[in-house]
Formats: structure tokens, C-alpha cells, sequence
């Protein structure tokens, strides 16, 4: 006999004892390129806004997802004006000079203003990936991710090294662990002892130097609470084999999407950045134009290189989304549609740093997807994040140079 389902609509009913399976929680995910695009043939045509616009060959390896992103156009930071700091200010819209006295500052990114919130509940408040083949832009680092007091915030290039870091066991026995804990309390106490006994007489630029100290210091406070508190917690289970050491180029970032999606489907985090590879994804795909000439591009070798790069990032992007799709949440629902994606940079070529190159994707913050939307010049980029975070559920008013949220965005 092949029986009908158990259908409520017949007088069947969920047993009472059965637990509601939680909602899933929201995600968010910040993917750098770096070097900017190859402005002919990656930017839809702004005459075709809307769903209608046809794909450009930059991104034609994405055909299969067009109604699932929607590329925004016409942003840019009101503060920028030095292509060669690269990355550094790509989510935070700050300005350099905000502080006087000092010839460089920065704030918070999108993504700690995230992990604020979005990261309370999970082992790791956010995961920053970063690549060892130099900055992306050059500038004076290479994170993307920035922590409230504009200090950059480092994480692992290598997938061996997250692997390791999300999923396996800790050597050292839990009492061993937590000695190790108290030690480095015990550290932070003596060096806070010592620098409080020089407070007095300094001037307010060294007050000032002392008082980011001691805020620095907190932080590490906050981080190892957080380390206690997940102590007797066991890392969660590997969903993937752990990967072959030395990944370059196209291979390094394929498994690090893989890593990406392991770390949010297994709650280890809920918020990460990546700021992928350029000069080996180059070498992957046989170029061997360096990135900074590429990007200096004129028809010929260059812009060769160039659209060849753009068309693998989107290969690969392309992939991401089948594998966020693919993958099942407690729920039913796809991993996809609790996920709030941004891809691009604040680049768009040679040193030009209007309309960024922006991506956003997934269903985690209710946006408006599918389209080409074309915004007027010069809005801050950081109305985008603003309204990427609210739409995911973080309490912010304004982020960077914010004026306000996107209203073409909202779903």
C-alpha cells in the first residue's frame, strides 16, 4: 500500500509533546575582491534598471541566479580619495583624518557591528579571513574587518588553519585550558597595575594613547570571557574532510566557501569577512600579469587578464550560491535564505573610487533582489551596509558616512 501523508487538513495533529523546531538564525557575510573590475564588461547597463537589465559578460557565469542578487550602482565613500589604502576603508566609510594630530584613523566595520548582536550566542562573535599574497590595493593592512576602536582585526589566510580552528579538538586538557585562561588574566592584571601608576602628569596626547590602551585591554578581557564560557563546549562535528594542505588560488577560495558555509550551517559563527586572493588566483589561471598592472588595464594583455579575473570570481561566486542554496537548515529552508552576502570592493578600477563594484545576495536581510539598481552618484556605500544590517536585525541607527537606508533595497 503506498499511504497519503499525514495531512492536518484530515484531523492529524503534531503530537504536543513534539518540539518546534527553532527559527534559523540570521547570518552575515562580507566577500572583498580587491583591485576593482573591468568597467566595460562588468557594470549592467544603467539605462536598464530594474529586473530587465541584462547580465554583462563580467558576470554572465551567474545567469543561473540572476533573481537571487541584485547589483547596486552609484556608491562610493564621501571620505575616500587614495586608492592605494586598498581595502581599508571598504566597510567602514570612515575618514582618514577624522582625529586631529594624526595622519591616519579608522572606525568599525559592518561586520563587528554585526557581530555585536548577531554573535552573542555563538563560539566565535565573528570570523575574519584574510590571503597571503599581499594586500588588495595596497594600504596600511589587510583586514576588512575593523573593531570599535578602529584597530584592524586578524584572521587565518590558510583553510587548513580554520579547519583546525572550527572544528577540531583542543589538545590541551579542560583544566590545562583553564589555567591557561587564568594566566593570561593574571597578565593583564599585572600590566594594568603598571600602566595605572603612570597616569598622573601625562599630557592629553599621551592620556589619550593610554586611555586606547586600556580600552585594547579590555577588549582582550571581553574575548577571553567569551573563551571561558565556551570552555566545556565541544567544537561541532566537520560537515567536510579536512583539506589538503598548500591550497592556492581558484582551489584556496573554493574550499574556503566550502569552510564559509561549514562555519555558518554549524553555528560556530554568524558573522564573517573574506578578503579573497588576487595574485594567486591569477597564477591558478596560468596569468601572470601582476594584479596592480592589471588593474592599470588598457585594451590589450591587460584587460585580458582582467576579464578573465572577473569572470573566475563570478565562476566562483556562482558556486558559493549553489552551495548556500543546497544546504538544508533544522527548518527545511535553505541556508541561502538566512544569509545577508555582500561581494565587491570600493575600487573600480585603475585608481578610480567611485561606483563601487557591489553585490548583494541572500535572503537574511529582505532585500530587494534580481535587480540593477542605479543609484545617484556618489551615495554612500555605507547606506548599503546600513541597510543590509537593519534588514538582518541589528539595532543601528547610522553606520560611517551613512545618510539613511536604501529604499530601492527594501524588500
Amino acid at each position: 500500500m503506498i499511504a497519503l501523508p499525514a495531512l492536518e487538513s484530515l484531523g492529524f495533529r503534531r503530537h504536543a509533546s513534539a518540539a518546534p523546531v527553532a527559527a534559523p538564525p540570521k547570518r552575515v557575510v562580507f566577500l572583498g575582491i580587491g583591485w576593482g573590475v573591468t568597467q566595460e564588461t562588468w557594470f549592467p547597463d544603467t539605462n536598464q534598471t530594474g529586473a530587465g537589465y541584462t547580465l554583462p559578460p563580467g558576470l554572465a557565469p551567474l545567469a543561473r541566479h540572476k533573481a537571487d542578487f541584485t547589483v547596486v550602482q552609484g556608491c562610493s565613500h564621501r571620505s575616500s580619495n587614495e586608492a592605494h589604502w586598498g581595502s581599508t576603508f571598504w566597510l567602514t566609510g570612515a575618514n582618514r583624518y577624522a582625529v586631529p594630530g594624526r595622519n591616519f584613523s579608522n572606525t568599525i566595520s559592518a561586520d563587528q557591528v554585526a557581530a555585536r548582536q548577531l554573535g552573542q550566542g555563538t563560539r566565535f562573535a565573528s570570523i575574519q579571513l584574510d590571503s597571503d599574497d599581499g594586500n588588495s590595493g595596497h594600504g596600511p593592512g589587510r583586514s576588512l574587518a575593523w573593531d570599535h576602536h578602529g584597530k584592524p582585526l586578524a584572521g587565518p589566510s590558510d583553510p587548513l588553519q580554520l579547519f583546525h580552528r572550527l572544528f577540531s579538538a583542543d589538545e590541551l586538557s579542560l583544566e590545562e585550558r583553564k589555567a591557561a585562561i587564568a594566566s593570561r588574566r593574571s597578565v593583564l592584571d599585572a600590566v594594568l597595575t603598571d600602566a595605572k601608576r603612570v597616569q598622573r602628569g601625562l599630557t592629553k596626547t599621551d592620556s589619550d594613547k593610554l586611555s586606547e590602551y586600556f580600552e585594547g585591554i579590555r577588549s582582550i578581557e571581553q574575548r577571553l570571557d567569551k573563551d571561558e564560557q565556551w570552555l566545556a563546549i565541544p567544537k561541532a562535528k566537520p560537515p567536510l574532510p579536512e583539506p589538503s594542505p598548500g591550497l592556492k588560488g581558484r582551489a584556496e577560495i573554493e574550499i574556503m566557501y566550502d569552510l564559509i558555509v561549514a562555519a555558518l550551517l554549524s553555528d560556530s559563527t554568524r558573522v564573517m569577512t573574506y578578503r579573497q586572493p588576487v595574485t594567486s588566483l591569477l597564477n591558478s589561471l596560468g596569468i601572470r600579469v601582476n594584479p596592480h598592472d592589471m588593474s592599470h588595464y588598457t585594451p590589450g594583455e591587460r584587460m585580458e587578464a582582467a576579464q578573465k579575473r572577473d569572470l573566475a570570481q563570478s565562476e566562483l561566486l556562482a558556486g558559493l550560491f549553489d552551495k548556500l542554496k543546497a544546504t538544508k537548515e533544522a527548518d527545511g529552508s535553505s541556508l541561502f535564505d538566512h544569509v545577508a552576502l555582500a561581494y565587491g570592493t570600493n575600487i573600480r578600477s585603475i585608481h578610480y573610487l567611485d561606483n563601487c563594484p557591489t553585490i548583494v545576495s541572500g535572503g537574511g536581510a529582505s532585500l530587494t533582489l534580481g535587480h540593477n539598481i542605479v543609484l545617484p552618484k556618489d551615495t554612500p556605500l555605507c547606506n548599503v551596509w546600513l541597510t543590509m544590517l537593519r534588514g538582518a536585525g541589528v539595532a543601528v541607527d547610522r553606520h560611517g558616512d551613512s545618510t539613511g537606508v536604501v529604499p530601492e533595497l527594501l524588500a
